[in-house]
């Protein structure tokens, strides 16, 4: 494997400066092998590389990596050059994906499920972690939800809703999930109605912004989280 340029990973990515000071950097170290066989650092980088918003400002999700088939083939630079070219969907069929996710002050996400199996671990922050049956937990720096297409919302409450946090995501492709005999729907969220600005963002669209341009009041949210 060569040292191959694998700064922002996800042709999709919005590229704007990543602006919550209050938490720290994120800083991706990613390695390989040379001609030897030796393992060798590729590439270091942080997160004004590959990260974008997430609808209506509520957060930004830092793209750490992804892959698109199982067994992930590392020979030839593939899963490289794949994922230099792709933005990876909320869970990825036969692969998977690791994000990063910076919360506002506050900020709360929709009720959702996305048809994965999501590690999600709390980095920094205290997190209250609601299911549509009512239950809930408060999740703590270190505490991590193994969740099983599970409808749920993320509500950030650092410092009782005053501060940033941050959640880690790897989400799993699945079988297609059933209960009682039926099977488990995805659910969509309203962004405008549960999510916070964030705004300390840069708004300005540029010609980074591509797909993810703009987004309409009345848009659906499949959420990264």
């Amino acid at each position: 494997m060569t040292a191959l340029d694998i700064h922002s990973l996800g042709g999709g990515d919005i590229r704007t400066p990543h602006t919550v000071e209050v938490l720290p950097r994120v800083v991706r170290h990613a390695t390989g092998r040379n001609a030897e066989g030796k393992s060798v650092f590729l590439s270091t980088d942080d997160d004004d590389h590959h990260h974008r918003e997430l609808v209506n400002k509520s957060a930004i999700a830092t793209i750490n990596y992804s892959t698109y088939q199982h067994p992930v083939e590392l020979n030839g630079d593939v899963d490289i050059e794949y994922a230099h070219e792709n933005e990876p969907d909320i869970s990825v069929e036969n692969g998977s994906a690791c994000r990063m996710v910076d919360f506002a002050p506050g900020g709360a996400s929709p009720m959702q499920r996305v048809n994965s199996l999501d590690c999600t671990v709390v980095i920094e922050g205290v997190f209250r972690m609601i299911l549509d049956s009512g239950g809930e937990r408060t999740m703590q720096r270190g505490d991590i939800a193994v969740q099983q297409s599970t409808a749920h919302r993320w509500v950030n409450v650092t410092g009782n809703g005053l501060l940033p946090a941050r959640i880690l995501v790897v989400p799993l492709n699945i079988n297609d999930p059933h209960a009682g005999g039926e099977k488990v729907q995805r659910k969509l969220g309203l962004p405008r109605r549960d999510s916070v600005w964030l705004p300390s963002h840069k708004t300005e669209d540029g010609p980074d912004r591509g797909r993810f341009a703009k987004f309409h009041e009345n848009d659906y949210w499949e959420s990264e989280f």
